[in-house]
């Protein structure tokens, strides 16, 4: 699998991978974290304006992912808990598959702490497979965080040894 930046012309590629993993969610017991339109066209777009969006090819697009090295404001308020460090860290938001490649999040949090050895995630109290897979690759549970729409997400922190 390889990953690049995503471009403007890969959008609609994008769009569709993140239509079906609303329906995947959906399915699995997860319905409101995206609902019908999150992430939105304007958000993805300044992802890419921004170089912060991220795709992963295997012969086509298979994959989605935002990366922000940097502070999030997103991250300022944790309660029922507390950060590992307050050093620089890069955030992975919006992964997403089309549902046919294997061991996404494992190339996307390789890549990742390639770049940056502190990463922070998120997720929706429901998401129960993202919950085991941040899990599974060593996060730990940080506290709860809130989103722009202060809905509430479960936060993780990882550091890596060098």
């Amino acid at each position: 699998m390889e990953i690049r930046l995503a471009k403007l012309s890969d959008l609609d590629k994008i769009l569709k991978i993140y239509d079906y993993a609303r329906e995947f969610m959906k399915n699995t017991g997860n319905p409101t974290q995206w609902k019908d339109s999150e992430p939105s066209k304007k958000t993805l777009i300044n992802d890419i304006e921004n170089k912060n969006l991220y795709v992963i090819e295997e012969n086509e697009i298979v994959a989605v992912f935002a990366f922000i090295i940097g502070y999030d404001t997103t991250y300022s308020y944790i309660e029922n808990g507390e950060w590992l460090s307050d050093e620089i860290y890069g955030t992975i938001h919006r992964i997403a598959s089309n549902g046919k490649a294997k061991g996404v999040f494992s190339t996307v949090i390789s890549y990742c702490k390639f770049v940056i050895k502190h990463l922070r995630i998120d997720t929706h109290k429901d998401n129960k497979i993202m919950q085991h897979l941040i899990s599974k690759h060593g996060f730990k549970k940080c506290g709860i965080i809130y989103t722009t729409d202060n809905t509430p997400r479960i936060a993780y922190e990882k550091i890596e040894e060098n």
